[in-house]
């Protein structure tokens, strides 16, 4: 929903709106804040997966009934959400999972965007199996011998490999080169979407049958399925450094982080303050992504759900 940086979402993506009257052309809408010193106005990016929903539904409904902002919101992929936060069209990013290109060429060359710390939540994508596999067969955690397992994961669409489930063809991820790179006869398959690769998981699960998939924490399926992390070689910053096809370690540890546009952060006052202090931990950002992607609340109604019951931690985040 991250590439070295875990699941990231490719350049290019289409950008839509996702509250607000219809679909917008981002290379014509610009931020409320350009131009429009004191708008009550925020606009904010969203990614795909469920977890940057929900950062941005609490966001959303504490500045709008807090606060007394209207709030926009723009589905955006990852990597453009970086040069959409640069050019005034949006005003902050909620969940970053790691940019170092983009960072330095817009944080500390061009200074158009600014640090607003961490989210309080850190990620890794990797490997993983069901527990029910890995309590069968517990060499199965070590990458050497995932090989041995393969046959027990082929499927129709990887042919005579074992299947490595992937989520959205979008995300930016280095299993191909982790399946070369490692020697491993494993075929990584795109489910097509985070809620697609959720469902097939579910189903494999049911079913008890094997599988290994790419995926990431926080997301809260691992409390309806519990999985084990398959160990990949460490992860080292000299592997970090390489050219995407040449990886062959495990992905990193990630402290999540915030953005936000630089005329936003001088000018935004209160919302802007508001973003800076939105600081939970992945149990908060769970119980949120759960009532949305598993109890099917909409994203307002499950914010609602979690601001009515834990106003011991967002009043913090409140401007004095």
């Amino acid at each position: 929903m991250r590439r070295k940086l875990l699941g990231a979402l490719l350049a290019g993506g289409v950008l839509v709106t996702a509250t607000g009257c219809g679909a917008a052309d981002m290379t014509k809408q610009t931020s409320p804040y350009a131009n429009a010193s004191g708008a009550k106005t925020v606009t904010l990016s969203v990614q795909s997966w469920v977890g940057s929903q929900a950062n941005v539904a609490v966001a959303q409904y504490l500045l709008e009934h807090e606060l007394g902002y209207r709030v926009d919101t723009v589905q955006v992929d990852e990597v453009p959400a970086w040069d959409a936060l640069s050019q005034d069209r949006v005003d902050a990013l909620l969940e970053d999972w790691g940019h170092p290109d983009q960072e330095k060429r817009y944080v500390q060359e061009k200074k158009t965007i600014v640090s607003a710390g961490g989210e309080g939540v850190t990620g890794h994508i990797g490997w993983w199996v069901p527990k029910y596999l890995a309590d069968e067969h517990p060499d199965i955690l070590d990458w050497r011998n995932l090989d041995k397992y393969a046959d027990l994961m082929r499927t129709a669409e990887s042919g005579n490999k074992g299947q490595l489930l992937d989520g959205s063809p979008s995300y930016v991820t280095n299993d191909k080169a982790l399946v070369k790179n490692l020697h491993l006869n494993y075929q990584p398959v795109f489910a097509g979407s985070e809620a697609a690769q959720i469902t097939q998981i579910k189903q494999f699960a049911k079913d008890r049958k094997p599988f290994l998939t790419y995926w990431y924490t926080p997301q809260w399926l691992f409390n309806e399925v519990p999985m084990v992390e398959v160990k990949l070689p460490p992860h080292t910053d000299a592997c970090g450094a390489k050219a995407p096809a040449d990886i062959d370690c495990a992905y990193p540890t990630t402290p999540l982080q915030k953005y936000l546009n630089a005329n936003f952060a001088k000018h935004g006052g209160k919302a802007a303050q508001f973003l800076k202090n939105f600081h939970w931990t992945k149990d908060e950002q769970n119980e949120v992504s759960q009532m949305i992607a598993e109890q099917k609340l909409s994203p307002e109604a499950a914010a609602k759900r979690w601001v009515d019951a834990h106003p011991d931690v967002w009043r913090a985040w409140l401007p004095k």
